[in-house]
């Protein structure tokens, strides 16, 4: 394997390489090498970081289950051991908008002892595809990603502006599927769709969403992990086309006041090894093992939503916006439901999740849409009726409203700790707690605006 990356990095010239790990929030942490150096890593298992890296919270702080500060025995080590990276060949790619020949590997995480970092995101997701790999099924998934073009902000106590385009005037009203929108970021697309063609990252269609400057990419349908990685690198790459353009991309779950959310809707159907796609009956259309696969979505996607929905701004996107799915509901066609079945063809039967925001990380999203589905047919759980009406009008949710409520169903339910495994659930849940103390102690300007005079 050592002869294959050096055979890779010599035929593309390479001078350094970023290892690239996605942590628990998705962000992509690491190390950059001489060429060199690298090859040597491959050698000794000198590719390191400290295994605290996956406690690292979204503002690069560190989670820790009591609130005192107590140090959890099983989550965090005091002498912070190290882990060993494991470059996936598989994941190699050039870095595009450097000068330099630059390399970029997405790395696995395995302890010293060899075994695999249990609150890897990466890991997580694998070990749910091999749940699948064992009944000789392949679970296949397509996502579409929804996120803003900013003007750019140095200054977070300033609200976000909608960017000027090529025009030379700012989008007003609401543009969706709008082409002329689009062509208003012309040089920033065209740049996107270059450095993702020389990543291997294949985006399918662009189109206007609701929002002001708020695009979607949709993304070619494949195997999860491969799509989580793309999706990883996509939001990267996004960031410097944008930053190229003197501009911001954000996929923030709800950036904006009085603008809509951004979401990341997850396609996901399942074949077997005749290369089948199981969710199809030719009787009744949808089978079987695709109403359990729901049932198992409507059953646990409520325990699971500090995956779904990481961060507080991720609930404001969900309670806060008009037309964003807040339910565990499914129809055919139905975009009002947090389940809605796009089409009843065999080659494209699925089932599209439309509850997670494009902040989540991507790894995890795929794992907890994944595992909820193979329990729901492994537990032969029977979904709800069809919803044919809107859902939006309801004001009753069957979804965690507040980060503490989610984090409650998210702990104590034995069937997703033994399928994740507790250290898994322990360390979201510590850091999700740490972040929401750290937003707790922000003063925001509307508690300024209301209460410094008023109360």
């Amino acid at each position: 394997m050592i002869e294959k990356f050096k055979t890779w990095l010599d035929d593309n010239s390479i001078t350094e390489v970023e290892c690239l790990v996605p942590d628990l929030g998705g962000i992509a942490r690491g190390k950059i090498l001489p060429t060199n150096k690298f090859l040597k890593g491959l050698e000794d298992d000198s590719h390191r970081l400290p295994q605290s890296t996956f406690i690292q919270t979204i503002s690069g702080d560190y989670a820790y289950e009591d609130s005192t500060g107590t140090l959890p025995k099983s989550i965090y080590n005091p002498t912070d051991v190290d882990v060993i990276l494991k470059p996936d060949f598989n994941s190699m790619r050039i870095v595009p908008w450097y000068e330099d020949p630059t390399a970029q590997v997405i790395c696995d995480a395995v302890n010293l002892n060899g075994d695999e970092v249990i609150n890897s995101s990466r890991n997580a997701l694998k070990n749910i595809i091999k749940l699948y790999k064992k009944e000789n099924l392949v679970p296949i998934v397509s996502p579409e990603l929804e996120f803003y073009l900013v003007k750019p902000n140095p200054d977070s106590d300033y609200p976000l502006e909608v960017p000027v385009g090529q025009s030379g005037r700012q989008e007003t009203g609401k543009q969706a599927l709008g082409i002329d929108a689009v062509n208003e970021f012309d040089n920033l697309f065209e740049d996107l769709y270059n450095y993702c063609e020389t990543q291997y990252i294949e985006i399918d269609t662009i189109n206007h969403e609701s929002g002001s400057a708020q695009m979607e990419i949709n993304f070619q349908h494949g195997d999860p992990l491969e799509l989580a990685d793309q999706v990883f690198l996509f939001k990267r790459t996004l960031r410097q086309s944008a930053l190229k353009h003197k501009l911001y991309a954000t996929f923030m779950a709800k950036p904006m006041e009085h603008q809509p959310g951004s979401a990341m809707h997850i396609h996901q159907s399942i074949y077997d090894k005749n290369n089948k796609n199981i969710f199809f009956n030719k009787k009744s259309g949808l089978s079987k093992k695709m109403k359990n696969y729901i049932g198992g979505l409507q059953e646990y996607t409520p325990l699971l939503m500090p995956i779904y929905a990481p961060n507080i701004n991720s609930f404001r996107r969900l309670f806060a916006t008009w037309g964003t799915p807040k339910n565990v509901k499914w129809g055919i066609g139905n975009r009002s439901c947090g389940f809605r079945i796009p089409s009843i063809e065999e080659k494209n039967m699925r089932i599209e999740n439309r509850i997670p925001g494009s902040d989540t990380n991507p790894y995890l999203v795929f794992a907890a849409n994944l595992a909820s589905g193979y329990l729901g047919m492994k537990n032969n759980i029977q979904p709800t009726t069809e919803t044919k009406d809107s859902a939006f009008q309801d004001k009753f949710s069957n979804l965690p409203k507040t980060i503490d409520e989610s984090l409650s169903l998210f702990e104590n339910n034995e069937e997703i700790n033994n399928i994740f495994n507790d250290k898994f659930i322990r360390s979201i849940a510590a850091i999700r707690r740490v972040e929401y103390q750290a937003y707790l102690s922000v003063i925001s300007s509307w508690e300024r605006e209301y209460l410094l005079l008023n109360v």
